[in-house]
């Protein structure tokens, strides 16, 4: 009978909603059948029902629990995203969460304890608590993670572009600038961080192990910055001897006329190239002294005076004086061979400048060479003594000259060859017999106007009287053209009027 009656109640707590109720029912069914038993046999049998009840209804007590945690968590992680959206700090967040929700948890799994059972939740407790912690600590360790990358990616924007703008027109004041930099962007972040870290819960020795790690970020991007333009050196250098010594003060190109010294340019530009290798030949951003500029200035800018004084080439180390290897960006051997390679490689600038300045000074003089010249006065010597001897060489001469000129202005030859030379020559040809003619014609009638009574009362000398014939004809060649085709010529009045 006993065995039934286990059988039915668990038929009947597996198919209704047990609880405390549920128990007391049974018991009191139980009373009810087993009225006509004995006392003591009652007693016991209805302490093993009891027993054998609570061994049923653990399990589904235990699953009641679980279930009321996984929910608990659920609603703590909504409730603590909710909070930190708000903005909240993190740790009040997480207090106030975490205690709110396991106040439900205490409440709920009250109301699913037994009396009789006397069952202890604690253990469920403690892992709902624990799940807490480990939701809380991957939030948090999630959070600051993305607040360090988010400082990290401003350092970046802001110390990128000015470092490799500073590295480009590297000079003295470089390295000071850029630790003025790294010094106030390292400041701003750090402030910043700290604020935004300020609602976490930590100790002071993690919170500076944080801004110490944002710190060395910091400075490992300005060294990752100075070592990919140590490495790109030789080109930069390159460039900027080839500006300046294309360029002139006023960065307009620099046209070799022959004035320039080219030596000096020179050397002004090889030595802006060689402070540029001796910024990036190692970090300086602890601010320490050094003298690599001076030894590559005395080493490669004038090596005969270093050589006078020593024999000792001051390039022959792998390390720099005062520098300590973690520091160097180029050793002193490395600093030689990007200098010989500079030089080979800018050697051909310098060249096709100097023949550049050689070519316009050939252009620009209207002397022959002094060989020439000297020929000339030696194989001239008896045509010179000839014109002394007979002084009428020198007004035939003189007249020739005349004649020539007014011929070349009267035929436009520089304007005939503007559109090639076999256009020209073609339309020379055609104009030449026309205007020797034309200056015949008017020779003749200048020579019949002599004969006017008019003028034989105050007659003119034969040079000037030649001289203005010229000069009416070289004025009047610019109004008159001659045609060679047809026979026709058009002249100007002025021209005609001084011919009558």
């Amino acid at each position: 009978m006993f065995q039934q009656n286990i059988k039915q109640h668990s038929v009947y707590l597996n198919h209704n909603v047990w609880n405390e109720n549920c128990i007391l029912v049974i018991g009191k069914r139980y009373d009810a059948e087993a009225t006509y038993f004995d006392e003591s046999v009652r007693s016991s049998k209805h302490s093993q029902l009891e027993e054998k009840l609570m061994q049923l209804v653990q399990p589904a007590y235990q699953f009641m629990l679980g279930h009321i945690r996984s929910g608990t968590l659920e609603k703590f992680k909504e409730a603590f995203d909710n909070a930190l959206n708000s903005g909240k700090g993190f740790t009040a967040a997480a207090c106030d969460c975490t205690e709110y929700c396991m106040s439900q948890f205490d409440e709920r799994s009250a109301d699913a304890e037994i009396d009789q059972a006397n069952w202890d939740c604690s253990r469920v407790r403690d892992k709902l608590q624990r799940d807490i912690d480990a939701h809380v600590a991957a939030v948090s360790s999630a959070k600051l993670s993305e607040l360090t990358t988010t400082y990290e990616t401003k350092l970046n924007e802001a110390l990128s572009g000015p470092v490799e703008a500073l590295f480009e027109g590297a000079n003295n004041d470089t390295w000071p600038a850029i630790r003025k930099l790294l010094r106030c962007e390292i400041e701003t972040a750090v402030a910043g961080f700290s604020g935004a870290i300020s609602g976490f819960e930590m100790d002071e020795e993690m919170k500076d192990k944080m801004l110490s790690r944002l710190k060395e970020h910091a400075r490992g991007l300005v060294e990752s910055k100075a070592k990919e333009e140590a490495g790109r050196v030789l080109i930069c250098m390159k460039d900027r001897f080839s500006t300046l010594f294309s360029q002139d003060s006023d960065s307009m190109p620099r046209v070799w006329t022959g004035k320039e010294d080219i030596r000096t340019i020179t050397k002004t530009a090889r030595s802006a190239s060689l402070k540029l290798l001796s910024v990036m030949a190692a970090y300086r951003l602890d601010d320490d002294a050094d003298t690599i500029e001076s030894t590559l200035s005395l080493a490669l800018m004038d090596p005969k005076s270093t050589n006078k004084g020593t024999s000792v080439d001051l390039l022959a180390s792998s390390s720099w004086a005062e520098i300590p290897p973690s520091k160097t960006l180029i050793t002193p051997i490395q600093c030689k061979s990007l200098w010989r390679q500079f030089k080979a490689e800018t050697e051909y600038i310098v060249t096709q400048a100097i023949a550049a300045q050689e070519a316009s000074k050939r252009n620009n003089t209207w002397l022959p060479p002094p060989w020439a010249i000297l020929a000339l006065l030696i194989l001239g010597f008896n045509e010179f003594m000839t014109l002394l001897r007979n002084p009428l060489y020198l007004g035939v001469i003189f007249v020739g000259f005349l004649l020539i000129k007014a011929i070349w202005v009267q035929l436009d030859i520089p304007g005939e060859f503007r559109n090639g030379a076999l256009p020209g020559l073609l339309s020379l040809s055609t104009k030449f017999l026309p205007t020797i003619m034309n200056l015949l014609r008017k020779l003749a009638e200048m020579g019949q106007g002599r004969a006017n009574p008019d003028r034989q009362h105050n007659p003119p000398a034969a040079a000037t009287k030649f001289e203005n014939i010229t000069r009416d004809l070289s004025s009047s060649a610019s109004s008159e053209v001659t045609s060679s085709r047809n026979g026709i010529e058009y002249s100007s009045p002025l021209a005609h009027q001084k011919l009558q």
